[in-house]
């Protein structure tokens, strides 16, 4: 099937479908609906390729996360997608594996094929970033660099409310078991432990960077157990998960030896036990991130726009007053 036949079929010249597929705001939405109903009945797709040769536009976004596997993501990379299909765009997805070298190598290797990118949770510089930004739309999710648009899953203010929790159990020493380095989440929960503990007098010892996986948190019970904490607030659920394995795997009782807070609620209602965790708003800041990079893109004006979406809490069935305040009642 051809453009010409399509054209035919809807009594236009072959511009015009050209147009419906290209520059859709050139014609009136009747005509573009018209045209795209018959190409869709005559089984008429158009040639990206070509497409792009002619008029600079692929029809393709790109979105760049740390960790493909890691829970928090699918809900977004779901989100990014059901947004760019609506207005006939693909995909391309990149796991950079909590490497910046890696992320740096495929946003240039994206940057050539794409019209936008969404960059999700990155760990390369402001500087690499904003170099990227000024070769194609680029649109971060959960890193604050002044002048980039930029949607914000503010997770200090759920962990700021755990911490205050957990001191309303009893709990006066807490761990935190930090994420990477370079994650601008994991500074802002990180903060937000060490500022909310200040201002309840309570003890905070704080595990050395490290990637959130169900391993590393099997590895940091040693570190909570050692420091002398009778709560621990994780980077994620993830990492929250391999610490509730770890502990029963050596008797110690969640919650009542100790409590544990995940963050990001991805797999805290599935595990045993049920897990306390922060609110996970990743789905809903995609979608937002989607829309931001597509209106920039139609209008070709970048904003320094920053979207905060707040979290919260959930309480679940790992944390509980502590030992001591159980034995004293």
């Amino acid at each position: 099937m051809t453009i010409d036949q399509v054209a035919a079929a809807v009594g236009v010249n072959r511009s015009s479908v050209s147009r419906a597929f290209s520059r859709p705001e050139m014609l009136s939405p009747e005509t573009v609906a018209r045209i795209r109903e018959a190409a869709e009945k005559l089984g008429y797709t158009p040639n990206h390729s070509a497409r792009a040769l002619s008029t600079g536009r692929h029809g393709n976004l790109a979105l760049v996360v740390p960790d493909v596997a890691n829970p928090f993501f699918p809900p977004m990379i779901r989100s990014v997608q059901n947004e760019a299909d609506h207005q006939d765009y693909c995909v391309f997805l990149g796991n950079s594996d909590e490497d910046p070298r890696q992320e740096e190598k495929l946003l240039g290797r994206f940057s050539g094929q794409v019209e936008g990118i969404v960059l999700a949770s990155p760990r390369l510089s402001d500087e690499r970033i904003r170099a990227f930004a000024e070769v194609k739309p680029l649109v971060l999710i959960n890193r604050d660099v002044a002048g980039i648009p930029r949607v914000l899953i503010d997770s200090g203010s759920g962990v700021a409310e755990a911490v205050a929790y957990l001191a309303q159990q009893g709990h006066r020493r807490i761990a935190y078991v930090s994420g990477p380095s370079s994650s601008w989440s994991n500074k802002q929960r990180r903060a937000a432990v060490k500022k909310t503990a200040a201002e309840l007098d309570l003890d905070v010892i704080t595990m050395a960077a490290q990637v959130p996986s169900y391993e590393a948190g099997q590895r940091a019970v040693s570190f909570v157990l050692e420091g002398g904490a009778t709560a621990a607030v994780a980077f994620d659920d993830l990492t929250a998960q391999g610490m509730l394995a770890e502990f029963r795997e050596r008797g110690v009782r969640v919650p009542r030896d100790v409590a544990v807070v995940g963050c990001d609620d991805v797999v805290g209602a599935t595990t045993y036990p049920a897990l306390t965790t922060v609110s996970n708003r990743a789905g809903e800041a995609g979608q937002i991130a989607t829309r931001l990079l597509l209106d920039i893109m139609t209008t070709r004006a970048v904003h320094d726009v920053r979207y905060v979406l707040e979290t919260h809490l959930v309480v679940r069935e790992t944390t509980a007053p502590a030992a001591a305040n159980r034995r004293q009642g």
